[in-house]
C-alpha cells in the first residue's frame, strides 16, 4: 500500500471561523484527525461522518512521551494510506512542534505539507484593539515563549535584546510567569510604566483583557482571576486599546440587544 498524506494544519486562535479556506479542505477531506488542546472542536464538525478523530491534548510534565507518541500515529496511519490532518492551535510553526514532525514525516518517507494558521500572539491582541504594529508606537514586534523559568535553568531568552530592542513583546504561555517577565524586562531597561495587556481565550466570546503597566500588570492579573491560555503583551501600542476596542464593544452591544428581549 502507498503513503497517505500527513496536513500540519494551524487551526487558528480560538474562533472557528479565522481557520484558513486550506485548513478547513484538508480537515474535510482527511480519514484522520489528530487534535491538539486549544483547538476549538467546533472545527471538527466539518469532519467526514466516518473521520477518526484522536485528541493530542499535552498535560504539563509530560509533553515529550505524547510527542512521541504522535509521531508513531502519524507514520502509522499515512503509512496505511490514510489522508491525516495533524490539528494545531494558531499556528503550526508557532511553539507548534512542527519542525519535528515534519522532521520525522521527511525519515520516513511520508508526504506532507504545511498549513500556516493566524497566530494568538497577532489575533488575540487585534481581538482586544491592540494592533502590534504601529507607525506612531511600533516598528518592531516580537514572539516569545513566556515560561522559562530561571530556577529551574529554563530561561535563555536574551532580556537585555527584547528590553532595548524590541517595541512589542507577545509572550506566549507567560501568564504563570508573570513576575519573572516583568521584572526581567525591568531589570534590563525597560520602564516600570510601559504598557502591558493580558488577553484570555483571545478571538472567543470568553476573551477577557487586563491593561496595566509592567510595575502593576501582575496584581491585576492575579485580582481579575486570569488564568492560561492567555498572551501577555508589552509596549506602547497597548494604549491604543482605548480608541478601538471593536470586539469588546460588540460584544457589549449584543449583550444589550439580547437583553431587550
Amino acid at each position: 500500500m502507498s503513503n497517505g498524506k500527513v496536513y500540519l494544519v494551524g487551526a487558528g486562535p480560538g474562533d472557528p471561523k479565522l481557520i484558513t479556506v486550506y485548513g478547513m479542505e484538508c480537515i474535510q477531506k482527511s480519514d484522520v484527525i489528530l487534535f491538539d488542546r486549544l483547538v476549538n472542536e467546533d472545527l471538527l464538525q466539518y469532519a467526514k461522518d466516518d473521520s477518526e478523530l484522536i485528541f493530542c491534548g499535552k498535560v504539563p510534565g509530560k509533553h515529550q512521551i505524547i510527542q512521541e507518541q504522535i509521531h508513531e500515529l502519524l507514520i502509522e496511519k499515512a503509512s496505511n494510506g490514510k489522508t491525516v490532518t495533524r490539528l494545531k492551535g494558531g499556528d503550526p510553526c508557532i511553539f507548534g512542534r512542527v519542525g519535528e514532525e515534519a522532521e520525522v514525516l521527511a525519515t520516513h518517507g511520508i508526504p506532507y505539507e504545511i498549513v500556516p494558521g493566524i497566530t494568538s500572539g497577532i489575533a488575540a491582541p487585534a481581538y482586544a484593539g491592540i494592533p502590534v504594529t504601529h507607525r506612531d508606537y511600533a516598528s518592531s514586534f516580537a514572539i516569545v515563549t513566556g515560561h522559562g523559568r530561571a530556577e529551574k535553568e529554563e530561561d535563555h531568552l536574551n532580556w537585555s535584546a527584547l528590553a532595548q530592542g524590541i517595541d512589542t513583546i507577545a509572550f506566549y504561555m507567560g501568564v504563570g510567569n508573570l513576575n519573572h517577565i516583568c521584572t526581567k524586562l525591568i531589570e534590563h531597561g525597560k520602564s516600570p510604566f510601559t504598557p502591558a495587556a493580558i488577553i484570555q481565550w483571545g478571538t472567543t466570546a470568553q476573551q477577557k483583557t487586563i491593561t496595566g503597566t509592567l510595575n502593576n500588570i501582575e496584581e491585576l492579573t492575579l485580582k481579575a482571576a486570569i488564568t492560561h491560555p492567555a498572551i501577555v503583551l508589552v509596549g506602547e501600542v497597548v494604549g491604543v486599546r482605548e480608541k478601538i476596542k471593536w470586539f469588546q464593544e460588540r460584544e457589549e452591544k449584543l449583550d444589550v440587544n439580547i437583553g431587550a428581549f
